[in-house]
């Protein structure tokens, strides 16, 4: 478990996270939803150990991570822009991570990887030679080969769209299903949010305005600005979400 107790952070004065507490389950989905400038991002940076906190405990696992360097907490991070290597192939970008550690990986594990997501027939090519969807998928296993303890993901659908952006998101939620891994997503998107992930953070203001599963925060929205931001713009959209909810759950009953 993943646990943050009060947390504050500032930048020159100016309080950009308040009083945050949340419990993050072993193998849950959860996105961290809200406008631009709300703190999301600075949040994400806090769990990944890339910013320290002003107040707080971060606690993963029963052990107090609060201090501990990002280098050491066994985290890892997929960026919005891929980071991927230009002059490697796709093999080598995925398999780089793996230089310095060796041991993390087999070499059957990492063709696994390639397999589950669909990258055998695309090893041997250049990154500009692929498509958005085929480098987002290339930096999800060399992040995989890795074994995060934690997976964060910063926009990692704003780039796609369509088909492509469905395939993906379909390939999160089995990579956090078939290998129990706790996955974070930072997203301005409330449809993305609400259909991907097993519970939806929403900071509004550097603070927490509500935090639960996606079908409750539909239901009963906490307070306006929750109303605001999800259901007004989810409105033409909202019979599509649950008509994905019945399917998933057509699916988990099968």
């Amino acid at each position: 478990m993943l646990e943050l107790r009060n947390i504050k952070k500032s930048y020159d004065g100016v309080t950009i996270l308040k009083d945050i507490n949340l419990k993050i389950e072993d193998g849950e989905i959860v996105s961290i939803l809200g406008p631009s400038g709300c703190g999301k991002t600075t949040l994400l940076n806090l769990i990944l150990g890339l910013t320290d906190a002003d107040q707080g405990e971060i606690i993963f696992d029963g052990k107090d991570i609060t201090n501990v360097p990002m280098e050491k907490r066994g985290f890892n991070i997929l960026f919005q822009d891929y980071a991927l290597f230009p002059n490697l192939n796709v093999y080598k970008n995925i398999t780089y991570g793996l230089k310095n550690k060796p041991d993390i990986s087999s070499q059957a594990e990492v063709e696994d990887f390639i397999e589950l997501l669909g990258l055998k027939p695309h090893l041997e090519k250049k990154i500009e030679q692929l498509s958005g969807g085929q480098k987002q998928r290339v930096a999800l296993a060399r992040t995989m080969v890795m074994k995060p303890k934690i997976l964060l993901l910063d926009e990692p659908l704003s780039a796609l769209d369509g088909v492509i952006k469905e395939s993906i998101k379909q390939k999160i939620k089995q990579i956090a299903r078939d290998y129990h891994l706790t996955t974070i997503i930072v997203t301005h998107d409330p449809e993305e949010a609400l259909t991907l992930s097993d519970k939806v953070l929403i900071v509004n203001e550097g603070g927490i305005s509500q935090y639960g599963a996606p079908e409750e925060i539909i239901a009963s929205p906490r307070n306006n600005f929750v109303k605001e931001f999800i259901l007004n713009q989810l409105e033409i959209k909202k019979n599509n979400i649950f008509s994905l909810f019945q399917r998933e759950m057509a699916v988990q009953a099968v």
